[in-house]
């Protein structure tokens, strides 16, 4: 079976959300065609979008699977509902919230699914982790590290080194 690369934005704001970004990745990690091969530090991050209300934490993972863009993003829901996801409000207070932002080169324009994500290149929150641990990975003609370099990045601050504080959880 053919493993594809892909690349998962975890965040969540309310409850304990650095643990349930573990017990997410830990359940990702436990599917028989998936395994977690990088994880960024964990990063304090302010709200985006909808900005009355918590601070968020906020990581990326690395995966390599065997599962299809739908099937991927299927498991990441089951995560989510596992650890009582609620989606009440768009951009709003959440306990877990993983987005595939990138699945291989392809691009993928789906009901549900848009691959690569469509504003990741605008979000700190997400580039800042992404960069930890892949600087150089291509998004379309430019680089994590040079998108990155184009945002601001007030705000954001590492709370967790990527010390397997994911198998911690």
């Amino acid at each position: 079976m053919r493993k594809n690369r892909a690349w998962l934005g975890l965040g969540g704001n309310l409850g304990d959300p650095q643990s349930a970004m573990a017990k997410a990745l830990q359940a990702i990690d436990a599917d028989p065609r998936t395994r977690v091969v990088a994880v960024s530090s964990v990063y304090r991050t302010p709200p985006w979008g909808k900005t009355d209300q918590p601070d968020f934490l906020n990581a990326v993972a690395g995966v390599d699977t065997g599962r299809s863009p739908q099937e991927l993003l299927d498991l990441c829901l089951a995560a989510e509902k596992g650890l009582k996801r609620v989606r009440a409000e768009r951009w709003g207070p959440r306990t877990i919230d993983i987005d595939i932002l990138l699945f291989g080169e392809r691009t993928i324009d789906e009901t549900g699914l848009e691959v690569p994500h469509p504003r990741m290149t605008q979000r700190a929150f997400v580039l800042l982790p992404l960069a930890e641990i892949q600087p150089e990975l291509k998004i379309g003609a430019r680089t994590v590290a040079q998108f990155l370099a184009t945002l601001d990045m007030k705000g954001i601050d590492r709370v967790t080194a990527d010390d397997g504080w994911w198998r911690q959880g």
